[in-house]
C-alpha cells in the first residue's frame, strides 16, 4: 500500500512539473494568452465598483486555458498527444482530454477595449478612457485594462407617452411600477427592461399586436450636472392595430393533430362544453378536458398570461407529444377580434417497458431481478395516467456453508387524474392542472432461512403545482400494513436477543396522512449567482383513530386494527439546500436536514419504516448505509460481523457540502464533507449512548471524501470514495481518527450510485 502511494504521488508531481512547461510547445512569435483583469479609476467614488469590475471582466474574450487546480491539465494533453495519424489513443488524448494553446491576438486586445468602453457607456459613464497594458513573462500574456471614468450620469426628468387613447391609458397605468425614476442612474439595459416591462403588461391587458421595438427613449446628455433627461414615446410607424385591444372569438382545438394534416373536414368537428370548438376525428378524448385546461373562453380579452398558462397546462396533461398554439385576426364589425388555434399532437396512449438487473456478490449469492411496467395514458379518455408494474426478483447462495435465498414478488398499480376529485376544490390558475392521484401495491419478501414479509399499501391524495418551483402533496389517506410470518425457529431465536433486530420485522398498521411542501428554484433554467431547494414533510398517523378508541398503551389501551395494534405518531422532516454557482461547471452545493418524530397514544415507539438512518450512498457516506449510531452507540464494523442490523432513531441532523467541478468532457469531480447522526427520544438499554441530549454536538460523527460522476445529461453515474474523520462512538479525547487515516484502509467506503446525492 506505501508502494501504491508513493507511485500516485510521483505521478501527480509528474504531470504538475509537465503542466507547467506547456509554452515549449509554442513556436516563432507565438505567445500564450494567459488572461486579464480589469481595473475602474475614478476621481469620484464608484458605486458598485467590484460588482462593475466583474462585469466587464465577463465581457473579455477569449477566455484562457482552463485550469484544473491551478493548473492547465487540459492543455498538456493537447500538447503531449503530439500530431495523431488516426483516431487512436492519441486522437482521444488531444481531442477529447486536450484543448488547443489560446494564443494572444493584439487585435482581440483593441476589440476587449472597444467593448468595454461601449458597455462603460451604456451604464451611464459618458466621459471614460479605457486603456491596456501587457506583462510578458516566459511567453506568457497578461493583459490589464484600466478604465478611467468620471461621474455617473442620473435621470433628471422621465416623460412617458399620455393621451386619453386606449394605448395611453394602458402606458400610463403600466409605468408606475417603472424602474426608470429621477435620480436612478442612467443604464442603457435598464432602458430595454423598461420596453419589454411596458410590453408584457400590454399583452396583459389585450394589446395582441404591440411591440416593445414601437417604444423609442430620447435621451438629452446636455442638460448638465451629469444628468439626462429621458422622453419615452411611441414610434409615428406604430401600426393601427397595435393601439387596439383584442378580443377572442373562437377558441378551436385540433385535438389530434398531425404536421401532415392540412385541411379538416366538417364532418370531423364536434361542439364540446365551454363554447370551443373541437376536431377530434378519432374522439380519444373527453371534451371536458378541454374546458378544465384551457383559460381563454370565447369573449375573453386576450392575456399572454392566459396564452402562456393554457399551452403550460395542456403539456403537464402528459398525453400530448407536442402543442402549440395560433391566434388569427378575423374581420369583426365589432371590438377586434382574434381566433385561437390549438393544435395539439397526441403521444401514445400505451407503452411497456422492461427491466431486468443481475447481481453477484463475494458470498457466492448470485441472483436477478425483472420488472414489467404497462402504462395507459388517458384510460377514460380523459387524460388519466395509469401504471401497472409486476416485479419479481431472486437471490441465491449457490455455495459455502449455506444455501440461502431470497424471493422477492410484488405490484403497484397508481392512477392519475388531471384534476381534484372530490369535495375539496382548489381554485388555481397556475400553470400546472392539479391532479388527483391513487396508488395500491402489495409486496412478498421472503428468505428461506429466516422469515417471510407481506406489505400492502394504499394512498389518495392530490397533487398541486403553485408554480413551476412550489408543489404541494396532500395524501389525505395513507395505509401501511406489514405482516411478518414463517419465522423460522434459529431466526427466532435472535429476535429474542436484539430488538433493533426484532423491530425491523415486527407487524405494523400505519394509516394517517401526509403532507409535503417543495421549492426548487432550479426547476427553471437559470444563471442565478444563488440557487436553493427546500421540502418540507409533515406525517400523521392513528390521531382519528386514537381519539376514536381513546388509545394509550401507558395506561393499558392498547387498541388493534386486523388484529395489529395501529401505530400513532407525528413526524416532521425537512431539508434545505443552498447552491452556489463558482463558474460554468464548477458549483458549492451545501445541505442541511434532520427531523424528529413522536410517538404517543398507542405507541410508545416509531414504526421502523418511519424512524430515520444515517450513512449511505446518499446521506453520509463514509459510513455504511443505515449503520451509523444512534448517539454514541456502535453497532459492531461491516468487515468483521456477518450480520449488522439497521440503526433507528426518531432524531436527525445532517450537514453536507460538496464542491463540483468538470475535469473535462463528460467527466466531473468532487470534494465532499458530510457530518451528522441519529439519536432515540427515549433511553434504549439495548443501545447504550443513544439518546438525544444537550451534548448531541459532540456525538456527531464527520465523513470526507472524493468523487467522480460521468455526466451524459440524461444519466449520472456517479463513484465516491469515502473516508471517516471522526467516530462518535470512540472514547471522548479520541474521536478525531485523522492521524489514524491510512490510504486505503479497511476504513474506507465506495459507493456506486446513480444521480447526485443531494
Amino acid at each position: 500500500m506505501k508502494r501504491t502511494g508513493r507511485l500516485i504521488y510521483t505521478i501527480l508531481v509528474l504531470a504538475c512539473l509537465a503542466a507547467c512547461n506547456n509554452t515549449k510547445y509554442l513556436t516563432g512569435n507565438q505567445q500564450l494568452y494567459n488572461g486579464a483583469n480589469v481595473s475602474v479609476e475614478s476621481e469620484e467614488k464608484v458605486k458598485n465598483k467590484k460588482e462593475l469590475e466583474s462585469e466587464l471582466e465577463s465581457l473579455l474574450r477569449p477566455k484562457p486555458n482552463a485550469k484544473i487546480l491551478g493548473l492547465k491539465v487540459k492543455l498538456w494533453f493537447y500538447n503531449i498527444a503530439g500530431t495523431p495519424t488516426g483516431k487512436g489513443l492519441r486522437y482521444f488524448i488531444k481531442n477529447k482530454l486536450g484543448e488547443p494553446p489560446v494564443l494572444v491576438s493584439y487585435n482581440a486586445i483593441e476589440k476587449n477595449r472597444a467593448v468595454l468602453q461601449n458597455r462603460l457607456e451604456n451604464r451611464g459613464y459618458f466621459h471614460d478612457t479605457v486603456s491596456f497594458d501587457t506583462s510578458v513573462k516566459n511567453k506568457k500574456v497578461f493583459v490589464t485594462y484600466k478604465a478611467q471614468v468620471g461621474p455617473q450620469y442620473t435621470i433628471r426628468n422621465i416623460t412617458f407617452p399620455k393621451d386619453s387613447t386606449a394605448l395611453g391609458r394602458a402606458i400610463d397605468s403600466a409605468t408606475r411600477r417603472s424602474r426608470l425614476r429621477k435620480g436612478t442612474a442612467y443604464d442603457l439595459d435598464r432602458i430595454k427592461e423598461e420596453r419589454v416591462r411596458i410590453d408584457d403588461r400590454l399583452k396583459k391587458k389585450g394589446f395582441y399586436f404591440f411591440n416593445d421595438e414601437f417604444l423609442i427613449a430620447n435621451v438629452d446628455s446636455t442638460v448638465g450636472e451629469h444628468q439626462v433627461d429621458m422622453d419615452i414615446k411611441l414610434k409615428k410607424e406604430t401600426p393601427s392595430k397595435a393601439k387596439k385591444v383584442y378580443r377572442i372569438n373562437e377558441v378551436i382545438v385540433y385535438a389530434d393533430y398531425s404536421a401532415r394534416d392540412s385541411v379538416y373536414r366538417v364532418r370531423d368537428t364536434t361542439h364540446a362544453v365551454g363554447g370551443y370548438t373541437i376536431i377530434d376525428r378519432r374522439k380519444r378524448f373527453n371534451p371536458a378536458i378541454y374546458d378544465r385546461t384551457l383559460i381563454f373562453k370565447p369573449g375573453d380579452i386576450y392575456n399572454r398570461d392566459d396564452h402562456n398558462l393554457s399551452l403550460n397546462r395542456l403539456t403537464t396533461l402528459g398525453v400530448f407529444k407536442y402543442v402549440k398554439a395560433r391566434f388569427q385576426e378575423v374581420d369583426s364589425t365589432k371590438d377586434p377580434r382574434l381566433n385561437a388555434f390549438y393544435y395539439l399532437t397526441p403521444t401514445e396512449r400505451k407503452s411497456i417497458r422492461f427491466e431486468a438487473s443481475a447481481l453477484t456478490k463475494s458470498n457466492n449469492a448470485n441472483g436477478g431481478e425483472l420488472s414489467v411496467s404497462w402504462r395507459h395514458r388517458s384510460l377514460f379518455k380523459g387524460a388519466e395516467l395509469f401504471n401497472l408494474s409486476v416485479f419479481g426478483g431472486v437471490e441465491q447462495q449457490l455455495s459455502g456453508q449455506g444455501n440461502i435465498g431470497t424471493r422477492r414478488l410484488g405490484a403497484n398499480a397508481s392512477i392519475t387524474v388531471p384534476r381534484i376529485v372530490g369535495p375539496i376544490q382548489f381554485n388555481t390558475n397556475s400553470g400546472f392542472v392539479p391532479k388527483t392521484r391513487a396508488e395500491l401495491g402489495y409486496e412478498i419478501y421472503s428468505r428461506s432461512d429466516q422469515y417471510t414479509l407481506t406489505s400492502s399499501k394504499a394512498s389518495i391524495g392530490y397533487i398541486w403545482k403553485e408554480s413551476a418551483n412550489k408543489e404541494h402533496t396532500l395524501n389525505f389517506v395513507s395505509v401501511n400494513y406489514v405482516q411478518p410470518t414463517n419465522i423460522t425457529d434459529s431466526f427466532q431465536k435472535m429476535l429474542n436477543n436484539n430488538l433493533t433486530l426484532a423491530r425491523s420485522i415486527e407487524k405494523q398498521f400505519i394509516i394517517g396522512s401526509n403532507y409535503n411542501f417543495n421549492y426548487n428554484t432550479q426547476l427553471t433554467p437559470n444563471r442565478k449567482l444563488h440557487n436553493f431547494y427546500f421540502n418540507g414533510l409533515i406525517d400523521l398517523s392513528g390521531n382519528v383513530l386514537g381519539l376514536a378508541t381513546n388509545a394509550s398503551v401507558r395506561k393499558g389501551r392498547e387498541k388493534e386494527v386486523f388484529g395489529t395494534p395501529f401505530a400513532q405518531f407525528t413526524k416532521l422532516e425537512a431539508d434545505f439546500r443552498h447552491y452556489l454557482r463558482l463558474g460554468r461547471f464548477s458549483q458549492l452545493a451545501s445541505r442541511i436536514t434532520g427531523g424528529v418524530g413522536f410517538a404517543y397514544g398507542n405507541s410508545t415507539v416509531m414504526p421502523f419504516v418511519k424512524q430515520f438512518f444515517a450513512g449511505g450512498v446518499n446521506d453520509i457516506r463514509a459510513f455504511r448505509s443505515r449503520s451509523l449510531g444512534p448517539g454514541t452507540y456502535h453497532a459492531g464494523n461491516a468487515w468483521d460481523t456477518t450480520f449488522l442490523p439497521d440503526q433507528p432513531g426518531d432524531v436527525k441532523l445532517e450537514m453536507n457540502t460538496e464542491y463540483r467541478m468538470k475535469l473535462f468532457s463528460v467527466l466531473r469531480g468532487a470534494f465532499f464533507l458530510d457530518a451528522g447522526n441519529v439519536w432515540t427520544r427515549g433511553t434504549d438499554t439495548s443501545r447504550p449512548g443513544s439518546r438525544f441530549s444537550k451534548d448531541f454536538i459532540k456525538q456527531i460523527a464527520v465523513g470526507a471524501g472524493v468523487g467522480l460522476r460521468v455526466d451524459i445529461s440524461i444519466l449520472i453515474l456517479r463513484f465516491d470514495v469515502a473516508f471517516p474523520l471522526r467516530k462518535p462512538w470512540q472514547p471522548e479525547g479520541s474521536q478525531w481518527v485523522i492521524d489514524k487515516l491510512r490510504l486505503f484502509d479497511k476504513d474506507w467506503v465506495y459507493n456506486l450510485a446513480i444521480g447526485y446525492p443531494f
